[in-house]
Formats: structure tokens, C-alpha cells, sequence
């Protein structure tokens, strides 16, 4: 079908109709932009009511006039032999002049000049058009040295600036967070540290992005063979106005998410060395107290058994010699008043208050605690924490002693004269729901037949066959199972021990 027609008004002109000169001239005249004609030596045949009103001359003061008589006479040469060189070769050429005006003030030309080539395929006039931009000018400097300002006082900032779009893309940083890059050696710390702050970011991102914000939030960044680095991150929305022709008459722009990173590591750190002061005598106390309730609760269980025995040989008196048989009984009466005086005598567990804990932090803390026992035996320590690590609830006094057992026990077992590879292998790492913790040494290691009996209460194997279990696994297994976890033992790849623990990440101690 072929496309309809719109109907022209009876008072148009046909467009198949040639344009009258007067026409062409008129709408040049009438221009808003200064437009000039010359003749090839560049001397001025023709100027528009806009030229007049840029230059302040007029048409009859201007026409006959070379061009230069508006130049300032400090525009630098080469670009005139640039512009002449553009001309010469029949191209139109672009650019800005100083120029000045009738009246002396100085004013920002930006032109462009166009050869009119004859028939003899020579320029034999030029087509001038120019405007102000002095105003222009002023603004995009004004703009510029501002941006250089901001960057300048960006990059000078002791702390990380970060700017991200929807997608999570780096659109802005400052030399602070290029420093984390390379320290950290993380393709982008925005990414890791927002993971550990706010694990939904991806998503909110793009759909609700106020989600995204929060105030002085404190995460802490391990990385094998360094120190830890503890950051505080303050995020916020930024409205940005996109740069493409879509979005130019869009009244909403598309938001940015700034952090905000600031190191606290030294003052963390200052603080976690009086922590550690304060929590080694706690834990010093605790093994003491957990020393002694486990000698009397071994020596109670131990009792237990001559006890049962007279039980059972009262119950065969009894019926040959009744006499007999009740002394006994007295006697195994007053037996079980002690033991029931000695069971209440003995130390209780603490009871903590269930709170949420970072692993890494635990176990940062118990190779604190542990590293005089760990220099003085010559024990290489080789720590491969996960970068960042999810909360868990937890009781973190328990999971202390718990994971300083673990590490006591492979300081132990490779403790031994004449034992040449000394390396304990700490990790932690997040699987799926779970979290993993593994304590290898490279030690004498465990028989495949002990390692359920290693769990078994009072079960040591210190004077064996020269294997090496250590004590304390029954209260460990304990601590994970109190925790929703499970624990298991290993050979490692070097022969030695691997103890390996496991926590849901949405398990609730008991």
C-alpha cells in the first residue's frame, strides 16, 4: 500500500518550486549565528545581523575588512597554519580563536569555515560561521577544575571511596581503595566486603537499593600469611544522571551505591591485644576449672565400679549371711553420701549467653593464645582462613576451649623428641550451608580402629604404640555437638592428623 500523502496548505509554496535568492539571503541575514562571507584573501564580503551583534560592528563598518582585524593578534601561530593548511587542502576546519570586539573586550570564538570551491575547482570564498563561547568556556573550566579538586581531595583521603552502578560495576575510586586492591590482592574489595556486610547486595542492588545502606558496619578480612585487616564501611545512595542521548529527558536517574571504607586495624588491633590478655587468663582459668571437673567426674566413674561390685555380692550375702551383708550395706550407703557430696562440689560448666560469632575471629584468638606453646616446640603454623566468614550463633568461651584443645592435641602430638616435620595446618572455608574448619598436623597420626574410640570418655593413648590421639576429644565432641555440628577425624596427606569440624550455618547451639 503505498503511503498517504499529507495534505499541503493551499497558501505553501509547491517544494518542487526553486527557493528565491532573496529567500537564501534572508535566512542568512536573519540566522542567529554569526555568519561571514570572504572573498579567497579572506577579506569580508558579507555579515549577518548576528555577526554584528557578537563583534559589535556593523555591516557597512565591517564589510571590506580582512577577518583579522577581529583577531586579538594572541592566538598562537600554528593554529593558524593549521587552519590555513585545512583551507588550502579544500577541508573545512574547526576550532576556537581569541578575537576581539569593536569596543576592545576579548571574547572566545568557536568557528567553523568552510571553502566554497568554483568551477575551476579552486576555494574562491569562505563560508565563516561562529559564536561566543566565552560563557561556555568559563563553565567547562569552572566544571573541570572542580573535578580536579574533588579528585584531588578523593585521592588525598586517608579512606577508601568506592562509587558502584546496578550492576555492581566500579564506576569511581580513589588511590585508598587501589591500595586495598593490591594489599588485599582482591579483584574488587567493594565486592568482598559488601558480601560480608550485606549478602543480599546483588539482588537489592538493582530492585532496592536503600537496603543496600548502612552506618559504620565492621567486618574483618584474613588472608593467609598477613595480618588481618578490620575495615568499617559506611555506605549510601548517589543519584547519577546518565550520559547517553536515552536518558536526556529522563527526570530520575539511575542510582549508585558510594562505600565508605575506612582501616581501623590498629586500633582493632590494640584492642584485641588487651582482649587476648584478658581472654588467655579466662580460657588459663576455665582449663583449670575443666581440669578438675574432669579428674573427679573420671575418679566418681571410676568409684562407680567397685561400688557396683559390692551391690551385687550384698545382694548374695544377704541370703547366707544377713548380718554381714547389711555392714555392707551401711558401708556402701556411706559410700554413695560421699560420692553424692563429691558430684556437688565439682566445678559446673559456664553457662554463656548464645551470641553471634565469627570463626575466623575464635580461631585468630586461639592461635594468640597459642603461639608461645607453638614457637617453643617449632611448629610451623600455615593459616588459610576464608576471606570473609558468616556469622553462626554460638557460645564463644565453649568454642574457644573447643578449638584450643584441638590445636593443644597437635602440638602435643608432634611434640616428640627426634620429630622433624613440624607443621600445623589451620583452614576455614564455607561450603554451601556449612562452615569447615580443619586442624591438620603432620604428626604421628590416628589408627583407623581408634578414631571413634578417641571420642569415648577418658579414652587417651599417650603410653600406646607410639601413635598419638591426645585427651580431651570426648569434651570436644561434645562442644560441636552442643553447637548442631559434627566432628571427625582423618589422616592428613603428610600421615599425621586431620580433624575436621563442621557447623550449619542455620544450626542453634542447644
Amino acid at each position: 500500500m503505498p503511503a498517504a500523502k499529507l495534505a499541503q496548505p493551499a497558501d505553501l509554496p509547491n517544494p518542487a518550486v526553486a527557493l528565491p535568492p532573496e529567500a537564501y539571503r534572508q535566512a542568512v541575514d536573519q540566522a542567529d549565528l554569526a555568519i561571514s562571507i570572504t572573498d579567497a584573501r579572506a577579506n569580508i564580503l558579507f555579515a549577518n545581523e548576528a555577526f554584528s551583534r557578537v563583534t559589535g560592528y556593523s555591516a557597512e563598518e565591517i564589510i571590506g575588512q580582512n577577518e583579522s582585524v577581529l583577531s586579538n593578534h594572541t592566538t598562537p601561530a600554528a593554529l593558524y597554519q593549521a587552519m590555513w593548511s585545512s583551507l588550502a587542502a579544500r577541508r573545512p576546519w574547526n576550532g576556537r580563536l581569541l578575537n576581539r570586539r569593536k569596543d576592545g573586550t576579548l571574547y572566545l570564538a568557536e568557528l567553523s569555515i568552510s571553502p566554497v570551491i568554483g568551477q575551476g575547482g579552486q576555494a574562491s570564498h569562505y563560508l565563516g560561521m561562529h559564536r561566543d563561547v566565552t560563557e561556555l568556556h568559563r563553565l567547562e573550566c569552572l566544571v573541570s577544575n572542580q573535578k580536579q579538586l574533588i579528585e584531588s581531595v578523593v585521592d588525598a583521603a586517608p579512606i577508601a571511596f568506592a562509587l558502584l552502578d546496578s550492576t555492581g560495576r566500579i564506576l569511581l575510586d580513589n588511590q585508598e581503595y587501589k591500595k586495598l586492591v593490591t594489599d588485599l590482592r582482591l579483584p574488587e574489595p567493594a565486592h568482598t566486603l559488601l558480601d560480608s556486610l550485606c549478602p543480599d547486595w546483588r539482588d537489592t542492588l538493582i530492585t532496592q537499593i536503600s537496603q543496600c545502606t548502612f552506618v559504620n558496619r565492621e567486618t574483618r578480612i584474613d588472608r593467609p600469611g598477613s595480618r588481618p585487616r578490620w575495615l568499617s564501611v559506611t555506605t549510601s545512595v548517589i543519584d547519577m544522571h546518565g550520559d547517553d542521548a536515552d536518558s536526556y529527558f529522563c527526570t530520575t536517574g539511575q542510582p549508585g551505591l558510594l562505600l565508605v571504607i575506612a582501616d581501623i586495624t590498629s586500633l582493632r588491633e590494640e584492642q584485641e591485644r588487651r582482649r587476648a590478655t584478658t581472654l588467655q587468663a579466662v580460657l588459663a582459668e576455665e582449663e583449670r576449672t575443666a581440669a578438675i571437673r574432669e579428674g573427679l567426674s573420671a575418679a566418681l566413674f571410676r568409684l562407680e565400679e567397685p561400688l557396683n561390685i559390692m551391690t551385687s555380692a550384698i545382694a548374695v550375702l544377704s541370703r547366707r549371711d544377713p548380718a554381714s551383708a547389711r555392714v555392707l550395706q551401711d558401708a556402701l550407703s556411706a559410700s554413695r553420701e560421699h560420692m553424692d557430696t563429691l558430684r556437688q562440689v565439682i566445678p559446673q560448666s559456664p553457662q554463656e549467653i548464645i551470641v553471634s560469632v565469627n570463626l575466623n575471629e575464635i580461631l585468630r584468638d586461639v592461635l594468640e593464645i597459642c603461639t608461645p606453646r607453638l614457637l617453643t616446640a617449632g611448629i610451623v603454623v600455615d593459616w588459610h582462613p576464608a576471606a570473609t566468614l558468616p556469622s553462626m550463633t554460638g557460645r564463644p568461651l565453649q568454642l574457644r576451649m573447643l578449638f584450643k584443645a584441638l590445636v593443644d592435641n597437635a602440638i602435643e602430638a608432634m611434640n616428640v623428641k627426634g620429630w622433624r616435620r613440624r607443621e600445623l595446618s589451620l583452614l576455614s572455608a564455607v561450603d554451601g550451608d556449612r562452615i569447615v574448619i580443619s586442624v591438620i598436623d603432620t604428626g604421628p597420626g590416628i589408627p583407623p580402629d581408634w578414631r571413634l574410640k578417641a571420642f569415648e570418655p577418658f579414652f587417651t593413648a599417650k603410653n600406646g604404640s607410639g601413635k598419638h590421639i591426645g585427651t580431651g576429644l570426648s569434651r570436644a565432641q561434645q562442644v560441636v555437638a552442643d553447637h548442631g555440628g559434627i566432628i571427625d577425624l582423618d589422616e592428613s596427606p603428610s600421615g599425621g592428623c586431620a580433624v575436621i569440624v563442621e557447623f550449619r550455618l542455620d544450626g542453634d547451639p542447644i
